[in-house]
């Protein structure tokens, strides 16, 4: 089976914000295509395109009615055959979204599991008796707020979801349901599709006997352990790779919430024949109080050490039996210069030095679109936000339960919220932002006259062409690859360093995460009496220099 993905870097697009076709105001399939020779020239080798399938749009796409169709406000599916025929011209690969844990409620399969207990669709969601007093058969919560189940009159019974109440959980115990999934992969395969990103599919085997969660202080509903690493989850990851992953030589990057190195080792082993790689949410959770009642928007001090050591993990526990997916953002992630960096005395230099340590690293590079152009968190009022988690969050623990305050929840949205990633695509300095000509589904980031592809694209220092780099070296050098990796100064407050080596060649990469100029006195032991730059994110870089702010580079010894 071929590795492709292992040299390559991989480019999510976010349909709805990437670029307007026709003045709607959301981002479409034709777009994408307009876009197809920015991307090209930007050097990434796929696309991860987040889903464009037919939806309500409750949960942004996350929501499917039917899989085999484009959502009209995309296109059609003769743009998305389009597409990846444009983009296979280009020699780039195109990704899906593979939303196999939860259907919408508006699909045909969940519209007539319904109507009654003997439909033959009856068993593809799951369904439970209520309590003897009528409520809900467990505690379980919704990762969105309140309860993971919904009562429904027609069957006197109660549907599972782990997200909002229009996105039913199926059961994947039924041997049919598996067969449809694998059904509509082959559909899009068969089209030219090269891969999959896999929605939570660490959630989609179910602890059949739905125990309560042990009762938590301040919490009727509870996420936890039983949402996901369920008994058969891997059995059921090898089923599909047999069917339908296997034979066609698919890419795959799962989601995969509440799993550490070790847990990803399961997935990610080629010995176990289920998935390339997973995504990790160790390091982007950091700031989270663990246990909070508030969940997500309960923050604390970021602690860099710890982003160090999550990541240096990862890095050692998968070497030799499974392979990371590197990523700071995504469309559930903030831009991470704003979250843990400096945006606007350092923006270019941060966002190079966050790019420097993670495209160093062995894995697949994740970029989230705008990331290549340093766009910022942005800082609405909270009626301005689209997101249907921080709706329905402020609902349950601003109004409801009064656990936090307007102000503190704002304050958390400004930094986590999801919408700071989903905000458009910024183009140009024109009129909202060169990315529609009618008015934006969400507004446009105020910072664009600044910050934008045009600007990028003229300034030959800018951070697009730092990425550009970056990518080229990812492409030609077997030691970003192969190369082992060794965390040095791992206690250092403010510097990240490691080394990469491979047979004879050995590479150092640099950074400074702090607004100070840092002595160079802790990393002279490491710096190579013969040494090359390959790439610095200052043009008077010096590795014998103290450091300047956010000053990051890599070297690689000579001789």
């Amino acid at each position: 089976m071929s590795d492709w993905w292992k040299k390559a870097v991989i480019y999510q697009v976010y349909p709805r914000s990437f670029k307007d076709s026709n003045g709607d105001g959301w981002g479409d399939l034709k777009g994408i295509i307009d876009k197809l020779d920015y991307l090209k020239l930007l050097g990434v080798d796929a696309l991860w395109i987040s889903p464009v399938y037919d939806s309500p749009q409750d949960d942004n796409g996350y929501d499917i009615r039917d899989y085999r169709k484009i959502y009209d406000r995309f296109g059609s599916n003769a743009d998305m055959d389009r597409l990846i025929g444009e983009a296979h011209k280009r020699q780039i690969k195109i990704i899906m979204d593979l939303v196999a844990n939860h259907t919408s409620d508006e699909h045909l399969w969940f519209q007539e599991s319904k109507k009654s207990k003997d439909n033959p669709f009856s068993d593809y969601y799951i369904w439970k008796d209520p309590k003897p007093d009528g409520s809900a058969p467990n505690n379980w919560g919704s990762h969105f707020g309140g309860s993971a189940w919904e009562y429904v009159p027609e069957r006197g019974q109660y549907y599972l979801h782990y997200y909002t109440k229009k996105q039913p959980d199926l059961n994947w115990e039924n041997e049919k349901v598996r067969q449809e999934i694998y059904d509509l992969m082959q559909f899009w395969i068969d089209k030219g599709v090269d891969g999959w990103r896999m929605d939570v599919i660490a959630e989609i085997s179910k602890y059949t006997d739905f125990p309560d969660y042990e009762p938590q202080s301040g919490k009727e509903f509870i996420v936890g352990s039983m949402h996901r690493n369920g008994p058969r989850l891997h059995e059921f990851i090898q089923e599909m790779n047999r069917a339908v992953l296997a034979p066609n030589n698919c890419m795959t990057v799962g989601e995969a919430p509440g799993s550490n190195a070790e847990i990803a080792k399961l997935f990610t082993n080629p010995k176990r024949q289920e998935l390339n790689m997973i995504f990790t949410f160790e390091h982007v959770e950091l700031d989270r109080v663990p246990g909070s009642p508030n969940r997500k928007w309960a923050l604390r001090p970021f602690t860099f050490t710890e982003l160090k050591q999550v990541l240096s993990n990862w890095q050692d526990t998968l070497r030799g039996c499974g392979w990371n997916a590197l990523y700071f953002e995504n469309h559930d992630r903030p831009r991470i210069i704003s979250r843990w960096g400096n945006d606007t005395t350092y923006r270019k230099e941060c966002a190079k030095a966050f790019a420097t340590v993670l495209h160093g690293m062995q894995g697949t590079p994740y970029v989230y679109q705008g990331e290549e152009i340093g766009m910022v968190n942005a800082h609405y009022e909270l009626n301005e936000y689209d997101d249907v988690e921080i709706i329905n969050a402020y609902k349950e623990y601003v109004i409801k339960n009064k656990s936090i305050s307007e102000e503190v929840f704002k304050k958390a949205v400004w930094q986590v919220g999801r919408d700071n990633a989903r905000t458009p695509m910024q183009w140009s300095a024109g009129e909202e932002a060169g990315f529609t000509t009618g008015e934006p589904w969400l507004k446009v980031n105020p910072r664009f006259p600044e910050i934008n592809v045009d600007e990028a694209l003229a300034d030959q220092d800018s951070i697009f062409y730092y990425y550009k780099k970056l990518i080229d070296l990812r492409h030609h050098e077997p030691i970003l690859t192969e190369g082992t990796y060794q965390l040095l100064l791992k206690d250092d407050p403010q510097l990240f360093v490691y080394e990469r080596v491979y047979q004879d060649q050995k590479w150092l990469v640099v950074a400074n995460f702090s607004e100070d100029t840092v002595d160079v006195e802790p990393i002279a032991p490491f710096i190579y009496d013969q040494c090359e730059a390959l790439i610095s994110n200052y043009s008077d870089a010096d590795p014998h220099a103290p450091l300047k702010p956010y000053e990051a580079f890599i070297i690689r010894k000579i001789g």
